[in-house]
């Protein structure tokens, strides 16, 4: 068992309503259309998460596992809570979220459908690392939400330091669970192509109901601050790669010292969570 903390349970909300401008990012279409894109995603894929951990709870012996998963079950609500407003929010702008929404319902209800419990942790866990090397970019380079809107600036670096906190909980989970190398290697590349697919599909139709999706410069604006901008998402592959070790555990890559930073932040911002 490898040293991590356990997860603390926040109970923060906060403001996503008609106060946040359309184009909360800066006023860069494309790359709030990003996180937008994102934000549909969590609502279903929380339940997923939270059902595959919570199918393997009679294998959970060790008491700080046990302890670290109950936890991951009440972050990962809150975070399926939050998104919901998010998502409301995005809706009431005209945006076809609640298709989408039921897309990425009914894909994952095929994953459950067709595959074994065992699988279905395999993939939480593919993507647990997925989504903690992700947030990990918006926390150790705070540039990336330059000139953001603070409500959705706060709401993002809480949802990327609760997913580094609790990053290796789905993978000791399956572990516990007897899961084995093979397994969790199919389930990763299974996944990647699945994600970034519907990732691909996703950021088309939100830019085509802005009218910017055949803007040339909306595309190119994207891919640098996904790829060109410092700590971007090229910066990801290294790490990724390292799920495919044998020996790999999520905290082999430590992200300890960045949640202290977000945690000094979170007590001296009075404003974080403050709801409406």
């Amino acid at each position: 068992m490898h040293s991590a903390p356990v997860p603390e349970v926040r109970n923060l909300q906060f403001a996503t309503d008609e106060r946040v401008p359309r184009f909360w990012h800066g006023g860069q279409k494309s790359i709030t259309q990003f996180f937008n894109n994102l934000s549909v995603f969590f609502p279903p894929g929380e339940r997923f998460f939270i059902a595959s951990v919570k199918a393997h709870r009679d294998c959970l012996k060790d008491p700080k596992l046990a302890a670290e998963a109950r936890a991951f079950y009440a972050q990962e609500g809150i975070h399926s809570r939050e998104h919901v407003r998010y998502n409301a929010m995005l809706r009431e702008q005209g945006y076809p979220v609640e298709q989408m929404e039921k897309r990425v319902a009914d894909l994952l209800q095929r994953v459950t459908g067709t595959t074994s419990q065992l699988m279905q942790l395999a993939v939480t866990a593919a993507l647990e690392h997925f989504t903690a090397l992700m947030a990990e970019i918006i926390l150790r380079h705070p540039e990336h939400m330059e000139g953001a809107d603070e409500t959705m600036a706060r709401l993002w670096k809480w949802h990327a330091a609760e997913e580094n906190e609790h990053k290796g909980v789905a993978f000791d989970v399956y572990k516990a669970a007897g899961g084995g190398y093979l397994m969790r290697a199919a389930a990763m590349i299974g996944a990647t192509v699945i994600f970034w697919g519907k990732v691909l599909e996703q950021q088309a139709r939100f830019m085509k109901a802005d009218g910017t999706l055949f803007e040339a410069e909306e595309w190119r604006a994207l891919f640098r601050f996904l790829f060109v901008k410092p700590g971007g998402l090229a910066k990801m592959w290294k790490p990724y790669l390292q799920y495919f070790k044998p020996s790999f555990h999520p905290w082999d890559h430590d992200s300890s010292d960045m949640l202290e930073q977000w945690k000094q932040e979170l007590a001296n911002e009075p404003e974080y969570g403050r709801v409406a």
